[in-house]
């Protein structure tokens, strides 16, 4: 049929069946809560919880169908990448032709961590024999003199090494005006003309050769291509907080990142990092307005990856996503708190597209797209407001306010769609004997997911109060800037610790006296919905100490397969978390074979 040879056509018709699919399963959900709550006719506090549940429903409904369809793309399409980015790879051999500026973005950083990172990746340029298509600039806004002087130190260290085989240039503003977007425009304004491409790095991030290149010549081949973004995977690492949490995000990222790549198409995201943008159009189309007013939702915008990502579609250029895990890598937060403050930026930042919605000219996807920014966040305090007046329902009720018929059949359904994306990268895991290896085995693989899932069930409602209490000070002014991020392996002080978590410890402890005066039948389900808030003090100080992260490194759980087969191009970052699980892998294959030694009594 002509209709399906066009593909512009065949992207209009996945995103009115994606969008059917989240209206249908958004009626059904929601008539499906209404009858729930039907018992006793419908009161104040039984709209205020069908309200609050609506208001969570669109990002549970976008990650199931996502993950359905990322599942059904990877065990049935031949080639699961072109299927959703099709973008030419080019001539794998050929020169590269234009030239492209590294931009390592940094702030308040350890100088001597950046340096690993960007000495490892100019290194593997210069072997790769590409050097000469590429200049690294070092994006300094650091506010602290001392720090900048150890940059100045690096970045001298780097010009020596590298002299004669690749420029490296610092430049350091002592102002950070607009942010990381405004470290990046201001590159732009006295750099960019001499540049084709720029491929974004963040402090932590790490790029292989192999994945540098592979960018640049997609959109060497693809001139429409404006941005392309890499899947950036979390590195090895020592941290327990970040081993789970890591582990969670690889199992549902490559379903959830296909399936979405298959509605949104040339509409893709722009994550601010480990991507590459085409700097002409990106000069001329993408800077960012100043927000007019006062307050913590005015000024510069702090998310500025999304709106960067919509400008470059209305320009007519495509953004697009490659959905590889090979040779992109980040570090993810070390602990809790570090993870919270991460999120609270990006809640402010995407607050902010309210005052965008506007904007003329945006594509219908890419205006949805900032909608469901927004609704990424707003859904914290909903889910809150839904679990305090569902509470408060139960107690003032003489009878039970619920059907508990349909109540369990709403209760597995939404339980089932919110994992859904790590059940359906799981299944297609298992289903590969080089990823089951991979990944650590099959028994590894399932018991790693249960108490990932655990645990994610308990950081859920810790993050859901840390957002809603953010967003009530955002209406008192409160703001919380950008400032330097935690990147090592340190123990969090307890007292700090209380200091930041006593609103979970408290939420924990009124979830925690009204499941005791419940039914232990009723509540069991959302025991975790408490525990979790109730131990946000204990996990945090427990999952920050290199002791605990060196342990789960030896349990072996929660592997991921750059452990299990430590890629080349890692090996220059020597990094502690891929010796210590050797020295754990070697010590089981030896109890396995029987070769060691049993330890004295």
């Amino acid at each position: 049929m002509p209709f399906f040879k066009s593909p512009a056509k065949r992207m209009t018709l996945r995103r009115i069946t994606f969008a059917v699919l989240l209206l249908t399963g958004f009626g059904a959900l929601t008539a499906l809560m209404a009858a729930t709550l039907s018992p006793g006719g419908y009161t104040a506090l039984d709209i205020v919880i069908l309200v609050c549940f609506t208001m969570t429903l669109p990002w549970t409904l976008i990650g199931f169908w996502n993950a359905v369809i990322g599942l059904l793309i990877m065990r049935f399409a031949r080639d699961p990448v072109a299927a959703v980015c099709p973008v030419e790879a080019g001539d794998p051999q050929a020169a590269l032709k234009g030239n492209t500026a590294l931009l390592s973005c940094i702030r308040d950083e350890d100088p001597q961590c950046v340096e690993i990172n960007l000495s490892a990746m100019l290194s593997s340029l210069i072997r790769k024999g590409q050097a000469d298509r590429f200049t690294l600039f070092i994006l300094s806004d650091t506010s602290m003199e001392d720090i900048a002087l150890g940059e100045q130190k690096m970045a001298a260290r780097l010009a020596d090494r590298f002299a004669g085989k690749m420029d490296v240039r610092y430049r350091r503003r002592p102002v950070n005006t607009g942010f990381k977007a405004g470290n990046i425009e201001d590159f732009c304004n006295r750099w960019g003309q001499d540049y084709d491409y720029a491929l974004v790095l963040d402090a932590d991030s790490y790029m292989s050769a192999e994945a540098i290149t592979d960018l640049v010549r997609r959109m060497e081949a693809n001139p429409k291509v404006g941005i392309l973004q890499s899947l950036v995977v979390g590195q090895p690492t020592e941290s327990a907080f970040a081993r789970i949490f890591q582990f969670g995000m690889r199992l549902g990222m490559r379903s959830y990142t296909i399936g979405s790549a298959w509605w949104q198409g040339d509409c893709g995201p722009y994550w601010g990092h480990n991507a590459i943008l085409r700097l002409k159009p990106f000069m001329e189309h993408c800077r960012l307005p100043v927000l007019p007013g006062k307050g913590p939702l005015a000024g510069p915008v702090l998310s500025h990856d999304q709106v960067e990502a919509v400008l470059m579609r209305r320009a007519g250029y495509e953004v697009r996503v490659l959905p590889l895990e090979t040779g992109s890598y980040e570090v993810n937060p070390p602990h809790l708190l570090e993870f919270i403050r991460r999120d609270l930026r990006w809640c402010q930042g995407n607050l902010q597209y309210r005052r965008l919605l506007g904007l003329p000219g945006l594509k219908p996807v890419s205006r949805a797209q900032l909608v469901l920014a927004i609704l990424m966040f707003l859904g914290s305090p909903a889910w809150i407001g839904f679990m305090i007046a569902a509470a408060t329902l139960g107690i003032v009720s003489d009878t039970s306010p619920f059907r508990p018929d349909t109540g369990a059949v709403l209760f597995i359904t939404i339980l089932t769609m919110v994992f859904a994306p790590k059940f359906a990268t799981v299944a297609d895991i298992l289903a590969r004997p080089g990823l089951r290896k991979a990944f650590g085995g099959p028994v590894r693989i399932l018991v790693s997911v249960v108490a990932e899932i655990v645990y994610s069930a308990m950081l859920a409602p810790i993050m859901a109060v840390a957002h809603t209490l953010f967003m009530g000070g955002l209406l008192l002014g409160k703001t919380i800037g950008w400032g330097a991020q935690a990147r090592g392996v340190e123990r969090l002080p307890v007292l700090l610790a209380i200091g930041k978590l006593w609103p979970q410890t408290l939420f924990g402890l009124a979830g925690l006296f009204w499941l005791l005066s419940q039914p232990i039948a009723l509540v069991w389900p959302v025991i975790p919905v408490a525990t979790g808030p109730l131990l946000a003090i204990v996990i945090a100080v427990a999952t920050s100490t290199r002791t605990l992260g060196h342990l789960a490194i030896r349990s072996t759980l929660w592997r991921i397969p750059e452990e299990t087969a430590p890629p080349a191009e890692l090996a220059d970052l020597h990094l502690a978390a891929l010796a210590t699980e050797q020295m754990a892998t070697g010590a089981q294959e030896r109890l396995v074979q029987g070769d060691a030694e049993p330890a004295e009594a």
